[in-house]
Formats: C-alpha cells, structure tokens, sequence
C-alpha cells in the first residue's frame, strides 16, 4: 500500500516542460573561403590541427569570436598543435588545464575568451594582454591572423 501512495504521490507532483525549440550547432558550408584558407594555412606549416579548421570556425561562431584568433593563439602556443599536452594546444591555464579531446578544449577556449566575465565585450588586443600579458604577445598573434587573411572573408553558415 505505501509503494502505491508513493507512486500515486509522483505521478500527482507538478511537472515543469521547457517547451524549446532545438537549435543545430551550426555547420561551417564546405564552400565557405574561411575554411580552405584556414586548412591551408595550416597545411603549408604542415600543422596536424589542420583536421580541427571546421572546429576553430564554428567555435569562433558560436562565441562571436574572430575567425583567425583561436587558429593564430594555437600557433604561438603549440606550433599549431605540433607541441602541446592534455589536448591543450592553446597553453591554456599555463598548460596545466586537460582537456578530453583538442576539440573540446577549441570550444572550451573559444566559449571562454567570447561570454567568461572576464573576456567578454574586450576587443582582441585587450583579450590578449588579459590571455598573455608579455607586451609582445599581442603583436605576434595579430601577426599570424594577418597571415591568415582577412577578417572580412565571408561566412556561409549551414544553420546559425
């Protein structure tokens, strides 16, 4: 009898449903010029994170990041994932922070320098000094993003 009142006592209790639509992450379009620069920028310094440029753009979307930052910051931390460890190819927390995978520290990183209380609404200059704050830091990163392109490649996203 109390097994029955206990389940009878559930199946009364309040329930609350979010109701919300679901959202894709969104898809970097094979066609967009960001990703074929990135993967050869990446692959004339025969960088292994050349098989990560889709990871780095979604994640530079999703944070509202520029698209070259994340790629550039890992070539001045692991030679673009040449010398890294705990999947960490950003330095990230001195490199001490371990990450599952390279792709989840790409997200984490990225999610953190775009909406963390401390990065967020910072241009990229300020972003770097707070990332790094060895003056030269800064102009070696903004070097390497020159290097990559322009900020104003177009973006076609697949779902945004």
């Amino acid at each position: 009898m109390r097994d029955f009142l206990l389940a009878a006592g559930l199946l009364a209790a309040p329930v609350t449903v979010s109701v919300q639509q679901y959202k894709a992450p969104p898809v970097v379009d094979q066609k967009d010029p960001r990703l074929s620069r990135l993967q050869k920028f990446f692959g004339d310094r025969a960088c292994p994170l050349r098989d990560s440029a889709r990871d780095f753009l979604v994640a530079a979307d999703q944070n509202k990041l520029d698209w070259r930052l994340l790629p550039s910051i890992s070539i001045i931390e692991s030679s673009g994932g040449k010398d890294y460890r705990n999947n960490n190819v950003f330095g990230w927390g001195s490199s001490k922070n371990k990450f599952p995978s390279v792709r989840a520290g790409i997200h984490y990183v990225a999610a953190q320098l775009g909406k963390s209380r401390r990065y967020k609404d910072k241009d990229i200059d300020s972003k770097l000094q707070l990332y790094n704050p060895l003056p030269e830091y800064s102009q070696r990163v903004k070097a390497v993003m020159r290097a990559i392109g322009s900020y104003s490649q177009p973006r076609l996203l697949a779902a945004d």
